[in-house]
């Protein structure tokens, strides 16, 4: 497991925490196999009922790694490997998303500060979101010339497709407050009381039967969202095919630059 993920128990639960904050804890494909070894050495463990998933110093995550990503496109005109390794780190987040999802134990997201990109596809595959008041909930993608593949379908899971369709065209930011009217979160609490709030509700979790638990997520996961494992491979692919486009290039660097693009030249 990589430095910059962070795995404690604090029975009944245990908590996983990227701690990258150079980048406001930005996904590599380390860190996105750091999380999935944290999960899979959580798998069995009897005593722990219940996984909080959170993010070090002032961010959740703030999604992929946009300097990493500016390399790999000025890369990729002279190394055409560098397309297969695009759609491999996308599946690599996408069988991450999946193994969350198919988890036998409750995950809460305990999000400190931005959950952005990717970053916001993993709290939302989480059971439950906590949110600071502050913290802010993003879906950037179409401003950066990218796409929003794995965030849209779970955000139509957890909240509707009329709310997910207009978040995502938008490329919108939503403040905790919003966030929390569209159900995107389940609770706002100050700060400082994010973490101690998401160990709450793993303390109420583990009241109820594990066997239970674990057959509840599956009946979520088999009826209500029998269709969104088809529905992230589908996002997948374009996510990682977006990342081949001059409109990702020109939208990472000027992110990077922080200057705005003008689309229409």
């Amino acid at each position: 497991m990589p430095e910059t993920v962070k795995l404690r128990k604090d029975l009944p639960g245990a908590t996983v925490r990227i701690d990258n904050p150079a980048t406001r804890n930005a996904l590599t494909p380390e860190i996105v196999a750091g999380l999935r070894q944290a999960l899979e050495d959580l798998h069995g463990e009897r005593k722990v009922r219940a996984v909080i998933l959170t993010g070090n110093h002032d961010a959740f995550s703030s999604g992929t790694d946009l300097s990493r990503l500016a390399t790999q496109i000025r890369e990729a005109e002279s190394n055409r490997e560098i397309l297969l390794q695009w759609h491999e780190e996308v599946a690599g987040t996408l069988e991450l998303i999946q193994f969350m999802l198919q988890f036998p134990k409750p995950i809460v997201a305990a999000v400190n500060g931005c959950a952005a990109g990717t970053g916001l596809a993993l709290a939302l595959a989480c059971d439950f979101i906590v949110g600071g008041s502050n913290s802010t909930f993003a879906a950037p993608e179409g401003r950066r010339g990218l796409v929003s593949g794995l965030v849209a379908p779970l955000l139509a899971w957890r909240t509707g497709p009329a709310v997910a369709r207009k978040f995502i065209l938008a490329a919108a930011t939503l403040t905790a407050t919003e966030a929390e009217s569209f159900g995107l979160v389940d609770e706002i609490v100050a700060d400082d009381m994010v973490w101690a709030r998401a160990n709450e509700r793993v303390r109420a979790l583990s009241e109820s039967a594990a066997a239970s638990l674990q057959l509840a997520r599956q009946l979520c996961n088999e009826t209500i969202g029998e269709s969104l494992l088809t529905q992230l491979a589908s996002g997948a692919a374009n996510m990682a095919a977006a990342r081949s486009t001059e409109s990702a290039r020109r939208g990472v660097e000027a992110f990077l630059q922080k200057r705005p693009v003008d689309w229409n030249e």
